[in-house]
């Protein structure tokens, strides 16, 4: 696949034939955008369209109303990987600036999806607007795109449990520690990566080595809590033992962390990379009275991730 930075990054000849574009945050890439992508490769396909994607590095709010703006269930990196496992075969994807946001609706089509991109048919939401303080809905979208020979095509909402998919409802379960349910609204287990780096051993003095992951982690991470999770380290998959928060048994003021325990793992991994896939929660965070019953726990956790991942581990292979 192919990916652009910006439009002065496009070149000259960066869309060779006529392009079928689906135009969103993508955020998460959940099953709702799953659904305009597969329509996208149909289409595609049916017309001899190249399948692209319009979207933004980061949510227009980040600029818009910053205060506002919610934390990204995936990075613009995992956005692409995801995007690309799709089938989409291009991605413009720019940053959202004064001088874009500032477009009136039809500078919007002419510029971007005329001139930029090619565009012969559009997908969008049913929630779409664009165009300068979001003037233009999907009406207007379709009346600008007959105008140009554009067809455009509003696709309907996913529901799961009579509820409409969202980026908001993935955040909204990951905030409170459902990662079953995000996944289902995901197609898939949540997923966050990140550099290993030091932390304070303590893990390791207590019988249950941990990677720490760094702070700033690509992903939404789920509540406070401890997740039975599948990590993949050097190419490999490993049941993991996952702690998410701080340390309420001996420093509860401490920050938020993600220490990852990996099952049947020895080796260094400081400063290598490291993916988590959230599948289970286990329980939540709790401060014990001492160290004996809080490596019972941990024991406890570390069997009931061996039986509940180990399998999902066997049928991959």
């Amino acid at each position: 696949m192919r990916s652009f930075r910006s439009f002065a990054a496009l070149p000259q000849n960066a869309f060779a034939q006529d392009t079928a574009v689906a135009i969103g945050k993508f955020d998460g890439v959940h099953r709702g955008h799953q659904a305009i992508l597969a329509q996208l490769q149909q289409l595609s396909a049916a017309r001899q369209l190249e399948p692209c994607v319009f979207t933004f590095t980061e949510n227009p709010l980040a600029l818009l109303q910053p205060e506002k703006c919610p934390r990204a269930v995936a990075s613009s990196e995992q956005r692409l990987e995801l995007l690309a496992e799709a089938g989409v075969s291009a991605v413009l994807m720019v940053d959202f600036t004064r001088e874009l946001a500032a477009l009136s609706p039809a500078e919007f089509v002419e510029q971007v999806l005329v001139q930029a991109m090619r565009a012969k048919v559009v997908l969008v939401g049913r929630d779409f607007r664009f165009g300068a303080r979001g003037a233009g809905d999907t009406a207007e979208l379709q009346q600008l795109g007959q105008q140009h020979g554009i067809e455009v095509i509003v696709v309907s909402d996913v529901m799961e449990a009579g509820e409409r998919i969202s980026a908001t409802r993935v955040r909204d379960s990951l905030d409170v520690g459902d990662v079953q349910l995000a996944a289902r609204l995901l197609s898939r287990p949540q997923r966050v990566r990140g550099l290993v780096v030091h932390g304070a051993a303590r893990g390791r003095d207590l019988g249950f080595r941990t990677a720490n992951l760094a702070p700033h982690y690509e992903g939404f991470g789920p509540a406070d809590g401890v997740y039975a999770c599948v990590a993949r380290v050097r190419g490999k998959s490993y049941a993991a033992a996952v702690s998410v928060g701080g340390n309420p048994t001996f420093t509860p003021d401490a920050p938020s962390q993600i220490e990852v325990h990996l099952l049947d793992f020895e080796g260094d991994i400081y400063g290598e990379q490291i993916t988590v896939d959230f599948i289970y929660r286990l329980r939540g965070m709790t401060a014990y009275a001492g160290l004996a019953p809080l490596i019972d726990q941990m024991r406890a956790d570390v069997q009931q991730t061996a039986a509940l991942v180990g399998p999902l581990l066997d049928s991959s292979m």
